[in-house]
């Protein structure tokens, strides 16, 4: 197969903080309270340095419900393309009952970058906080990695192919696992 390698990032709770409550992560709602969590500046540019497309694709339901102004959000990903090495954010600002195809777990987002961007989903990695994130990346075709955070049983995710505990522990996979790329590479 053609094409090339990207890694799918889920934004909140992979790349920035979010606050837990009764074992439920929630996206900040504020521009004030976003930031990322430690280690992602390191991680994500090690992913850069192996030549890999780093697409940021996220649900932020909190637009659609009239939580949070589309304003706010753009905000924040554009501070997260200033402050990362990253290619694309692809945002779902649907509420959870819209029926989208790009809400996570459906693949839309995936689906989209690769057509814009060449890329070879089944060369490329899913990596997220939540089983929605898990899903997508499978149904899209790509390998997945989940980020155990320490949710509650809603929020955990079996179907990984991997589980880690951090950014940096999924970087290092992807990078010792991965042909030609990234050799001798660690993050930590």
């Amino acid at each position: 197969m053609t094409g090339r390698k990207a890694i799918f990032l889920d934004r909140d709770g992979v790349l920035n903080r979010t606050d837990v409550r009764n074992g439920k992560p929630y996206a900040p709602e504020r521009v004030e309270d976003f930031e990322l969590l430690t280690g992602t500046y390191k991680a994500v540019c090690a992913l850069k340095d192996a030549g890999y497309i780093l697409v940021v694709v996220t649900n932020q339901p909190d637009v659609g419900n009239g939580k949070v102004e589309r304003s706010i959000v753009e905000s924040m990903n554009k501070m997260l393309m200033t402050w990362l090495p990253l290619d694309v954010v692809k945002t779902c600002i649907h509420k959870q009952t819209d029926g989208c195809s790009c809400r996570k777990p459906m693949p839309g987002m995936l689906l989209e970058a690769a057509r814009e961007l060449g890329i070879n989903l089944r060369e490329s990695y899913m990596v997220g906080d939540r089983a929605g994130d898990i899903a997508a990346g499978k149904a899209a075709g790509c390998r997945t990695i989940f980020i155990d955070q320490g949710y509650g049983p809603d929020e955990k995710s079996d179907l990984g192919d991997f589980s880690v505990s951090s950014l940096s522990e999924a970087v290092n996979i992807i990078l010792a696992t991965s042909p030609g790329v990234g050799l001798g590479c660690e993050v930590i």
